[in-house]
């Protein structure tokens, strides 16, 4: 842990904190509106065009600690930790053919959440807070990721040495950031989107410009990694070992149907201007997937600059030791940035699903909208403490392990959403026992193998937990469904139409 303070870096970064503060509280001006309506706090009015969607998007999907964990992993095992490459590229294929339909459905029916629309295509209420739980689940351990990423960097400039003064900053960014996304809701995090991408996009390309240089190039860098993993041995190693590919292929395909069910990403997408919005951003948000392949490369560069750290410090370490301080602090607020607006928007993914889905129907089925607001105001507030608490209190191992989980968990609900944007054959009852199966199926053989995302089958190797969790969730619904249509029992009522899905 750094012991003494960098304050050239800290006098940078404080300024744009500084600048994001302010940006944040403006926002409530910025597409003005009445903040008293859920819609217009949690969604911004659904009024957010091409640009600012491709902003919020990348913010929202492509994290603080994306930027610190895909390289450490990158740094600890080699080619293995590129599984987020081929997972973002397969992701927003899908993302173009679902989520388009989904705005569609939830304009035409005020829906503001995937729960809001499971209700409605299902008509069951239990159906719909299976979701709902389901996503606020595995969004807090992910917040709680967030704050890993700023802990991470502010223990690199020095503050972790201070009498616990990571802790205290991080306590401090988070009250402030709490108090803008309170008083501005999602127009905060898409204001400040801006400039986080726009300066996590300087470090990336400064990063995989300079320090091959310092290192004496690409060929350089790969052969100092290739001899490192050549002594440590195991699993490790630029190219993938042979009983690797399956674990890799799998892993990143149900990452990739994992992704665009969690609430922040829902959020995102329905908060666009149009379908055709959703669309264009589909096929622009790749961008971001370059980016990630250059920041993973960063794990190479880390070994070959022999940084004297490991895990979750690696980067910034190697910030630290490749740039001046007045850059690393600039880098460093990039990192931060990162973090509060993905954790911004997930805040209020996840007090868009409490309000609509959990404190509307089972304790106030009366609200008015202002009182809906402010039910959602103060669920973004406990659940951001929530996962500040987890950091300070908890060891660092369960955010990660939870996390690990909640992609897991975000699968089960895919049959529900996705498959219910095109199909309306499974039965309600069908999918809620297949979501039970696929919960406590990916959970226990997670646990079995010491909460780790991959589980060896006979004749495939180890394969995505997620992806087997699905396959029972999937077989539990079609066969109760089955039983029920052979046995003629009424459906539900399906609130919505064929049309409701089309393009107006």
């Amino acid at each position: 842990m750094n012991t003494s303070v960098h304050w050239i870096a800290w006098g940078v970064f404080a300024f744009f904190f500084a600048l994001v503060t302010v940006l944040g509280f403006v926002a409530t001006h910025w597409k003005k509106a009445d903040l008293n309506h859920l819609h217009e706090w949690g969604l911004g009015g659904r009024r957010f065009g091409t640009i600012i969607t491709w902003f919020l998007l990348g913010g929202d999907m492509y994290t603080a600690y994306t930027v610190i964990a895909v390289p450490a992993l990158v740094f600890a095992v080699g080619a293995y930790g590129f599984f987020a490459m081929p997972y973002t590229i397969i992701a927003f294929p899908l993302f173009f053919a679902v989520m388009p339909r989904l705005w569609n459905v939830c304009r035409r029916h005020d829906y503001l959440t995937a729960a809001d629309f499971t209700h409605g295509r299902y008509g069951s209420h239990w159906l719909a807070l299976a979701v709902a739980l389901t996503g606020v689940l595995a969004t807090m351990p992910y917040i709680a990721l967030q704050l890993v990423g700023m802990q991470v960097v502010f223990e690199a400039m020095g503050f972790g040495g201070v009498r616990q003064g990571a802790e205290m900053a991080l306590i401090v960014a988070f009250v402030v950031l709490a108090v803008y996304t309170y008083t501005s809701g999602l127009r905060a995090p898409a204001m400040i989107a801006f400039v986080k991408d726009a300066m996590i996009y300087i470090f990336v390309i400064a990063a995989v410009v300079i320090i091959p240089a310092q290192l004496g190039g690409y060929g350089a860098i790969f052969a100092a990694a290739e001899r490192a993993f050549a002594a440590k041995g195991g699993a490790t190693g630029i190219l993938l070992q042979p009983g690797q590919a399956m674990a890799f292929a799998s892993l990143a395909f149900g990452s990739a149907f994992a992704l665009f069910m969690y609430p922040h990403a829902v959020t995102g997408a329905l908060a666009a201007s149009s379908p055709n919005t959703i669309r264009r951003n589909a096929m622009l948000l790749p961008a971001y997937s370059v980016m990630l392949g250059l920041i993973a490369l960063m794990g190479y560069m880390a070994i070959a600059a022999h940084v004297p750290a490991k895990g979750t410090a690696v980067i910034p370490a190697l910030i630290l030791q490749s740039f001046p301080e007045w850059f690393a602090g600039f880098c460093f607020a990039a990192i931060a940035l990162g973090a509060l607006v993905p954790a911004a928007i997930m805040s209020i993914g996840a007090a868009n699903l409490v309000t609509r889905n959990i404190w509307r129907p089972y304790v106030n089925g009366n609200m008015t909208a202002k009182q809906e607001s402010t039910v959602a105001k103060v669920t973004s507030l406990v659940v951001k403490f929530g996962a500040l608490a987890f950091v300070v209190f908890l060891p660092l191992e369960y955010a990660i392990n939870l996390q690990l989980l909640g992609g897991i968990w975000m699968l089960q609900v895919f049959p529900a959403i996705a498959i219910g944007l095109f199909t309306r054959w499974f039965r309600a009852n069908g999918l809620l026992a297949g979501w039970a199966v696929g919960m406590a199926l990916g959970t226990a053989l997670s646990w079995i193998e010491g909460v780790k995302p991959v589980y060896p089958l006979p004749g495939l190797g180890k394969v995505y937990i997620g992806l087997i969790a699905l396959a029972a969730n999937i077989a539990v619904a079609a066969l109760i469904t089955l039983a029920a249509n052979w046995r003629g029992s009424a459906r539900d009522n399906d609130a919505t139409l064929s049309a409701d899905y089309a393009d107006a």
